[in-house]
């Protein structure tokens, strides 16, 4: 025989106030004083009762449900901002639901969201500026903030420039005295991508530089990986410029391997910062975009929208993270950990024959 499910009247009762009180706490109406509310969630907790989220949806109420469209959560940028947002979501009182963007499209993704009625949406997926109006045309009257999407998209947006972090980047390596500079960009069809290479390689034209190489990966560190073995051994650059921390991960592991030193031989910078590249060996100078605090804003902005206030104005900016991957060409010597590195990797090559 199974419990009956606790109801508001259950938990009226026992606070000793009315149904509608209940509700207006659920709701996290102001009207109710602070007194009240701790006698009604502490009501609720006795009763262990859940609100009945799929009743509210049902009634056309607000269900204090954010939706979040995302690209895979695998890559390490995604799920730092998706964990952020969940965070400062429920801090606020509401619940995250997520869609991953898989083999669908980008409307498809929007559209799971839509038919879970959540009462707004993040959409974190790089998206073309036509393709984002469309979306937020598909959304009706929900609010909706875009989070990958081309600048000049007619769309509430938060974002950090890609172009200012790449040009950032591109300096300090000439600043350096680097003259050959390579690329490993992520696909193509990524807005942060284009724009990135774009502004790699306009940043590099300002110094008469052009790339002396382009390399392509998928945004994993097994495609940096992979992109890096066409390179070596001997077509390589001074340094790599790298279109996110992952991918400079499988870069260093194949330069590795073949016992390249870094600094020393190949200067590499990373882009976004994630919380890993300061562990890499060497430790990555990478472009940071602070994901926690994108991820943070993006839920302040959205919340911004549904309580039809202005939005805050936090500017959200690029800064070059400068660790041990990036050295002047040729005026160092590899360090004793390196040696040791590259006698191992000898030592690997005779026991091999």
């Amino acid at each position: 025989m199974t419990s009956r499910a606790i109801t508001l009247d259950d938990v009226a009762r026992l606070a000793g106030v009315s149904y509608q009180t209940v509700s207006r706490v659920l709701n996290h109406s102001p009207q109710v004083s602070p007194r009240t509310r701790a006698k009604v969630e502490a009501a609720m907790q006795q009763l262990n009762y859940v609100p009945n989220r799929v009743a509210q949806q049902l009634a056309g109420k607000a269900t204090r449900t954010l939706g979040l469209a995302t690209s895979d959560l695998a890559l390490m940028a995604p799920a730092q901002i998706a964990s952020a947002i969940q965070q400062r979501a429920s801090r606020a009182g509401y619940h995250l639901v997520i869609a991953m963007h898989s083999h669908n499209s980008a409307a498809d993704t929007v559209n799971e969201l839509l038919a879970q009625r959540v009462d707004a949406l993040m959409i974190n997926l790089p998206l073309a500026a036509s393709d984002a109006e469309q979306i937020l045309t598909l959304c009706g009257s929900k609010p909706v903030l875009f989070m990958d999407v081309a600048p000049e998209a007619a769309v509430p947006q938060c974002q950090f420039s890609n172009a200012q972090g790449a040009r950032a980047a591109v300096e300090h390596l000439v600043a350096l005295g680097h003259r050959q500079i390579g690329l490993l960009n992520g696909p193509p069809q990524a807005i942060s991508a284009r724009i990135r290479e774009a502004a790699w390689r306009e940043a590099l034209a300002a110094h008469q530089l052009t790339p002396v190489c382009v390399l392509q990966g998928d945004w994993s560190a097994q495609s940096g990986y992979q992109a890096m073995l066409q390179q070596l051994p001997h077509r390589l650059p001074q340094a790599l410029l790298v279109a996110n921390d992952q991918m400079a991960l499988g870069a260093m592991r194949a330069l590795h391997q073949h016992g390249v030193a870094i600094p020393a031989q190949i200067s590499v910078t990373g882009y976004d910062d994630t919380a890993e590249s300061a562990w890499y060996q060497p430790p990555l100078t990478t472009v940071r975009q602070d994901l926690h605090a994108l991820g943070e804003e993006s839920v302040e902005r959205l919340l911004a929208q549904l309580e039809d206030r202005p939005p805050p104005q936090k500017r959200l900016e690029p800064v070059l993270v400068l660790r041990e991957t990036t050295a002047a060409p040729g005026t160092l010597s590899p360090s004793l950990a390196t040696l040791a590195q590259q006698l191992q990797h000898i030592a690997r090559q005779l026991e091999s024959r």
